[in-house]
C-alpha cells in the first residue's frame, strides 16, 4: 500500500469528521436552552462526551488491533452520523443526553484508529510526518466546523446538526469505498493470540509519554475555556474578532503539523521536536498576558498554538515507534489521556480565571516547565537504558 496515495485520503477523512464535529459547536449551548436546559446541564452534556471518549478510546484502539483498522473506523463515523441526526431531532433534554452517550461512545473509535492506521503504513523516519498530517486535518477540520455551523444556525438551530450528519456520511461512504485494511491478517491474528492488558504499553519509561500529552492537553484546554473572557477584558475583542483569532492560530498550528513536524522529526528526532513544542507553548503562555488589541492577541495565541502543533504528532509518533504492544492499544490509550486532560481543564481554567484573569496562563506557563522537567528526566532514563543495553 503506498503512503504517498493513503494520507492524502485520510487527511480528508479526518477533516470530514472534525467539520462535522466542530459543526455543532457553536450550536448545541443555545439547542440545550431550547429543550430547556440550564448552563450547568449544558457543561455536563460538553463533559459527557469527553468522559465517554476517556473511557473508550482505549477499548476501540484495542478492538483495532484485533478486528482491523476499517471496520472500527466505520463504527466510529457511523455513530458520529447517528449520533447527529438524533440531535438534530431532540425535542427534550434526555434524548440529547443520550445522543451525546452513543455518539461520545462510538466516535472515539475514529482518532485512536486513525493514528494507528497511520503507524501501520509509515516507516518509523516517515510516522512523524503521518501523525502530523492527522494533526493538521483535525486541526483544519475544527477551524471550518465552528464557522459552517455559525451561518447555519442562523436560519434553523437543527441544521447544522443535518448538515454535520449528511457530511458524517459521505465520510462513512468515502471510507468503504476508498481506505483499505492497513493491519494485515498475520499481525491481526498475533494480535489476537496477545492476551496481554491494553495497560502493557503504560510500564517504563515511555509512561511518562501519557502524562505529558495530558498535561499539554490540560493546559490547551484551559486556555481555551477563557481566552474569550481574558481577551474581552484585557484587549476589548469582540466575538467575531475571536473567531478570526482562533482561526489564525488554527492555521498556523496546521501548518506546523502538516508541513514541519515531518521534516523536524526525520532531521533531529521526535524528543528534540517535543523538547521545542514544550519550549515555545510556555513562551505563548506567557506572551498572551501582555496582549492589548486584536494583532498582538492573535500573534500571541499563534505562537503558542505552533508549539502546542509539534508536541501531540511527535508523542504519538515516539509511542507507536517505541512501544512494544499494538499501535491500536497505544493510541487509544493516549486518546483516553487526551480526553482526560479535556474533561479537567475546563473547569480548573475556569476556576482560576475566577481568582485571577491571568492565572489560567501563568499556570500554563508552570505546567509547560514541568512538563519540560518530566520530558528531561524519561530523556535520561532512557540513554540510560540504551547505555545498559549496549554493554
Amino acid at each position: 500500500m503506498e503512503t504517498k496515495k493513503v494520507l492524502p485520503v485520510l487527511f480528508l477523512v479526518m477533516f470530514l469528521v472534525m467539520v462535522g464535529f466542530g459543526i455543532i459547536i457553536p450550536v448545541i449551548p443555545f439547542l440545550a436552552e431550547k429543550v430547556g436546559g440550564s448552563p450547568t446541564e449544558l457543561g455536563l452534556l460538553m463533559a459527557v462526551y469527553s468522559l465517554m471518549q476517556l473511557f473508550f478510546a482505549p477499548i476501540w484502539g484495542r478492538i483495532s488491533d484485533r478486528i482491523g483498522r476499517k471496520p472500527v473506523m466505520i463504527i466510529g463515523i457511523a455513530g458520529l452520523a447517528l449520533s447527529f441526526f438524533i440531535q438534530a431531532s431532540a425535542d427534550s433534554l434526555w434524548v440529547l443526553f443520550a445522543a451525546r452517550i452513543i455518539g461520545g461512545i462510538l466516535s472515539s473509535a475514529n482518532m485512536p484508529t486513525a493514528m494507528a492506521y497511520v503507524a501501520d503504513i509509515t516507516t518509523p523516519e516517515d510516522r512523524g510526518k503521518g501523525m502530523g498530517i492527522i494533526g493538521a486535518a483535525t486541526g483544519l477540520g475544527f477551524i471550518f466546523g465552528p464557522a459552517i455551523g455559525g451561518v447555519f444556525s442562523k436560519s434553523s438551530l437543527n441544521l447544522p446538526f443535518y448538515i454535520a450528519g449528511i457530511s458524517s456520511l459521505i465520510t462513512l461512504f468515502l471510507v468503504i469505498a476508498i481506505l483499505k485494511e492497513s493491519h494485515t491478517v498475520e499481525k491481526r491474528a498475533q494480535q489476537s493470540k496477545n492476551k496481554e492488558s491494553m495497560w502493557k504499553a503504560f510500564r517504563g519509561p515511555l509512561k511518562t509519554m501519557f502524562f505529558l500529552q495530558m498535561i499539554v492537553t490540560l493546559s490547551m484546554a484551559g486556555l481555551e475555556t477563557t481566552f474569550a473572557y481574558f481577551a474581552a477584558k484585557k484587549a476589548g475583542i469582540s466575538l467575531v474578532q475571536l473567531g478570526y483569532i482562533f482561526m489564525i492560530m488554527g492555521f498556523g498550528s496546521a501548518i506546523v503539523q502538516g508541513g514541519l513536524v515531518g521534516r523536524m522529526t526525520k532531521k533531529y528526532g521526535e524528543g528534540a521536536v517535543i523538547r521545542m513544542g514544550i519550549i515555545v507553548s510556555a513562551v505563548g503562555f506567557i506572551l498572551i498576558l501582555f496582549s492589548s488589541g486584536f494583532w498582538t492577541s492573535a500573534v500571541f495565541l499563534t505562537i503558542f498554538g505552533v508549539g502546542n502543533g509539534f508536541i501531540r504528532p511527535a508523542i504519538s509518533a515516539l509511542l507507536t515507534k517505541s512501544s512494544m504492544s499494538g499501535h491500536g492499544s497505544v493510541t487509544g490509550l493516549l486518546s483516553s489521556f487526551d480526553s482526560f486532560g479535556r474533561i479537567a481543564g475546563p473547569p480548573i481554567g475556569g476556576w482560576l480565571f475566577s481568582i485571577s484573569i491571568d492565572l489560567p496562563f501563568i499556570s500554563g506557563a508552570i505546567l509547560s516547565v514541568f512538563a519540560l522537567i518530566l520530558f528531561q528526566l524519561y530523556h535520561a532514563r532512557t540513554q540510560a537504558k540504551q547505555v545498559q543495553a549496549s554493554h
